[in-house]
């Protein structure tokens, strides 16, 4: 009987609702019922179970799971509460199938963003500690000395968040322009850091998020192709140990 239960944020993430994480806020939040009933975190669905998040049926997992590269424009907001943010992505993309963000991008910053139905992927994509790069260009509203760069490339202490930001790869473009790769995803982390040196972000834009490059016009999307699928699966992997396969796409990201 045991080996039938199912844990109910893994649940909702199976069944291309949300991920993980967002489950647990709903079910936090009171918003999931099993058999009209609201439960503790950390209930498990037995087969038979209705699951329902704010009243609407959630069922098990159908097949064929959705990947797209989003070209996300300034001003859509990454949530997929559409009760609360009439700017938000899942309206904005407007896709037949129920999709979700895989992390964040904030409003005034454009660029890549993946969503999918597959809530298993998430976590393993933004769990910081496997060291997966994301990319992004930025203006400033000064020049660029090379005293910021060396000072944005050691990691800056955001009070805010109380810690230091990791380590990461930061190249002057011209006097305004700086290119960045990060391996975490703190919140506004590329702006606070800016800000700590007296630096205001003038446009911020991800270009890469691991093996996926940007490469469609801003407002529009594509499905991954199944080579690039095949190449994230694999970075992937083993994301529950730190394991850094960066090697079998950094010759090609960073050219």
């Amino acid at each position: 009987m045991s080996n039938n239960l199912t844990r109910l944020n893994k649940y909702l993430s199976e069944a291309g609702f949300c991920s993980r994480r967002e489950a647990d806020r709903l079910i936090d939040a009171g918003r999931v019922t099993i058999n009209d009933v609201i439960p503790e975190m950390g209930t498990k669905v037995a087969s038979g179970d209705v699951v329902k998040v704010d009243g609407e049926r959630i069922d098990a997992r159908k097949q064929n799971f959705v990947y797209l590269a989003l070209n996300k424009p300034v001003g859509i907001v990454c949530t997929t509460d559409t009760r609360v943010e009439k700017d938000n992505i899942i309206d904005f993309i407007n896709y037949p199938k129920r999709i979700f963000p895989i992390g964040r991008l904030d409003k005034p910053s454009e660029g890549l963003i993946l969503l999918t139905d597959d809530g298993d992927i998430v976590n393993k994509i933004l769990r910081a500690s496997n060291n997966h790069e994301k990319e992004y260009i930025v203006t400033v509203d000064k020049p660029i000395s090379q005293t910021f760069v060396q000072r944005m490339a050691d990691g800056i202490y955001i009070e805010e968040l109380k810690q230091r930001t990791k380590k990461c790869i930061v190249k002057k473009i011209n006097k305004y322009t700086f290119s960045i790769i990060l391996t975490q995803g703190l919140n506004r982390q590329i702006r606070r850091m800016c800000e700590y040196l007296n630096y205001e972000v003038q446009t911020l834009k991800r270009i890469r998020i691991m093996n996926i490059e940007l490469d469609v016009p801003v407002g529009a999307y594509r499905e991954l192709t199944s080579e690039e699928f095949k190449t994230l699966s694999q970075l992937i992997s083993d994301s529950k140990k730190i394991v850094s396969p960066k090697e079998n796409f950094t010759r090609k990201s960073r050219r």
